[in-house]
């Protein structure tokens, strides 16, 4: 169950890199986040049993990526962590979330963010999968993608903290 007020840690695009991993839970840990959402393209097992040592609810949507699913899904419900393939929505502190990893190409990707947040059903859009940091309001909805942890396209790893109830948010670089 999802608290009334969480400060949520926001990650995407992983890529087996487990240093940067590691070096992103550890700020997020530091920073109070309550709960991970993960955007894809965590891609292995091992990564993920990294995730999911961390103290608190999280949720996973796979990614164009992401190998031997079979395994990514016993280890999160083992875990008792949530792990969706694609798309999957939530509802926290009454606004209702929208999750993705991403679709086709970057500019297809950052179409469907956009597409979805102009519905109206939506109070967050999050999407990873482009590798790039991406914060802007559409119509009512904030729409974000928190870059990529691993580093390995724009040499930038990043990560966002999000207030649940505000939607104030963060991107922290490391």
């Amino acid at each position: 169950m999802w608290a009334e007020t969480m400060i949520i840690g926001v990650m995407s695009d992983s890529h087996d890199n487990l240093d940067a991993v590691a070096k992103a839970l550890e700020i997020l840990r530091k920073s109070g986040v309550e709960a991970i959402i993960h955007l894809g393209d965590v891609i292995s097992p091992f990564t993920l049993l990294k995730i999911l040592e961390y103290p608190g609810k999280i949720v996973v949507v796979l990614g164009n990526n992401d190998g031997d699913t079979i395994t990514l899904k016993e280890l999160a419900l083992k875990a008792g962590a949530t792990l969706k393939r694609e798309i999957h929505q939530i509802e926290v502190s009454g606004k209702r979330f929208f999750l993705m990893h991403g679709f086709g190409d970057a500019e297809q990707t950052k179409a469907v963010a956009e597409a979805m947040a102009l519905t109206g059903k939506y109070d967050v859009v999050l999407y990873g999968h482009t590798h790039k940091v991406d914060v802007r309001q559409i119509g009512k909805a904030l729409v974000l993608n928190p870059g990529e942890v691993c580093g390995y396209l724009t040499n930038r790893r990043t990560v966002a903290i999000l207030n649940t109830e505000t939607l104030e948010y963060s991107i922290i670089e490391f």
